[in-house]
């Protein structure tokens, strides 16, 4: 294990420790010190290796060594000391309040009890694995091309699972825009090893099984993840060969230009940290600024409707709008309480004469529980309750759990609507820009009972709903 930036020929404790520079050595989230930018924290580490003696390949190096990424030797545990803060002139001070961050991996101890490198042949990825291999006809480690994308959508999928079994959906925001890069990555990925039908169910299914007894959640919530995931995979697959072909062709120059991966974007549903993923992997740099430029127009553009569309949604404050606006945070509340807590507003138009309400959610809802949801409405305003209005700044919102759709709508101190009885019960504690009933009186005294008219789908993943007062 010879190299002079190794402490030596042989190292410490009979080679058992070795020094490295810090290019192997320090840890910071922007990696090594020079890429440090002013502020960050970091420090050298003490990283631990299991060494599987594996023969050395000579792509990685002349010489095999413990910290060679070869494959021989395993990272299974690492001690930062997080010491320095680097400054504005990009110097180094000193913390003045140090720790050890240990970090050990759970899967790669298991992996090197199991005397085996590959975290992926564990047993939690047994049943995930096996159901790739049947929809591909082909086999893990079969060769690089076929492992390397196995375990991308392995990885993928399992993050997409425990986030779907959470209550997030795919969407182009947050966290669901998080989720639906996880997927669709997952499914270009499955297109390559020649997978043409649906398989992220399946796969999903697999850690079902795998995950039973320490996360029965997910279990609990299989059927909707697997609605989930095959509805996102239906819906990506219609453009993702033309995409691919697309991706191809403008690759051809050698780098990808702004307008092309926008072009990707807008056109064939590519995530950007997709385009730069597949770009990566053939060595291609794209010109991020530009896209950058471009997606920030359009977002403005769509800001700007969504604004217009917001504003809209109340034709106007007249004594019925308003009292048909506050059903619907009744609703909601019910909604929620009879499909589960990631059921979340997606939408709304409200006149004198009716409410149209979209909401997240998979499938068709029942007209049993339209019917629970109903009775629930109509439970809450026979009991008069108040609806109080609460200023507070929008972070404070968010930590408090208060539920809300259109974040970034809103500004910096917000409306938080609360409808509760006396005794301090709530049935809603919700964003909104208002206005509402006073007390649930109102409603009362009208003589009027909450309807749900009608249920429909409004997009993929999102379901509408129609009710009156009469």
């Amino acid at each position: 294990f010879g190299t002079e930036e190794r402490g030596g020929e042989t190292g410490m404790q009979g080679g058992r420790i070795f020094a490295y520079g810090a290019t192997k050595n320090w840890w910071s989230r922007s990696g090594v010190p020079s890429k440090m930018p002013k502020g960050e924290i970091g420090g050298p580490d003490s990283e631990i290796f299991y060494d599987f003696g594996t023969s050395h390949d000579i792509k990685f190096g002349k010489e095999c060594h413990p910290n060679c990424d070869c494959g021989r030797f395993v990272e299974i545990g690492n001690s930062v000391f997080m010491q320095y803060i680097k400054k504005e002139d990009g110097t180094f001070a000193e913390l003045p309040k140090k720790n050890v961050d240990f970090g050990g991996g759970l899967e790669r101890i298991t992996a090197t009890t199991n005397m085996n490198p590959d975290i992926f042949l564990i047993d939690v990825f047994k049943n995930s694995r096996e159901a790739l291999a049947k929809h591909s006809a082909k086999k893990y480690g079969e060769d690089e091309t076929v492992t390397r994308s196995f375990r991308i959508i392995l990885d993928r999928i399992r993050s997409a699972t425990f986030m779907l079994a959470g209550g997030i959906v795919p969407s182009n925001t947050e966290q669901g825009y998080i989720l639906r890069r996880l997927i669709r990555r997952a499914i270009a990925e499955s297109d390559f090893i020649g997978i043409k039908n649906t398989v992220l169910a399946d796969v999903a299914d697999g850690y079902s099984e795998a995950y039973a007894n320490e996360y029965p959640f997910i279990q609990k919530n299989i059927y909707r993840i697997k609605k989930e995931l095959t509805n996102e995979e239906e819906k990506f697959r219609k453009t993702l060969t033309q995409g691919l072909k697309e991706f191809k062709k403008i690759s051809q120059s050698g780098s990808i230009s702004g307008k092309s991966a926008f072009t990707l974007f807008t056109s064939y549903g590519f995530p950007i940290e997709m385009t730069e993923e597949l770009a990566r992997e053939q060595c291609m740099s794209i010109d991020r600024s530009s896209f950058d430029a471009l997606m920030l127009e359009h977002k403005e553009r769509s800001r700007a409707g969504a604004a217009q569309k917001f504003k809209g949604g109340l034709a106007d404050t007249d004594k019925e709008t308003t009292m048909l606006h506050t059903c619907t945070h009744l609703m909601l509340s019910g909604l929620r309480k009879y499909l589960g807590e990631e059921v979340h507003q997606a939408g709304s138009n409200i006149t004198a004469e009716r409410l149209r309400f979209d909401f997240t959610y998979p499938e068709k809802v029942s007209r049993e529980i339209l019917d629970e949801v109903e009775k629930y409405v109509n439970d809450v305003i026979e009991r008069k309750c108040d609806v109080e209005l609460l200023q507070i700044s929008k972070e404070q919102a968010k930590k408090d759990g208060v539920v809300g759709s259109f974040w970034e709508k809103y500004p910096d101190i917000v409306n938080v609507y609360t409808i509760k009885t006396d005794d301090g019960t709530v049935y809603s504690k919700e964003l909104c820009g208002g206005p509402h009933v006073k007390n649930l009186n109102e409603i009362l005294e009208t003589g009027k009972h909450f309807k749900i008219t009608k249920e429909t789908s409004s997009s993929a993943g999102v379901r509408r709903v129609k009710a009156v007062l009469k």
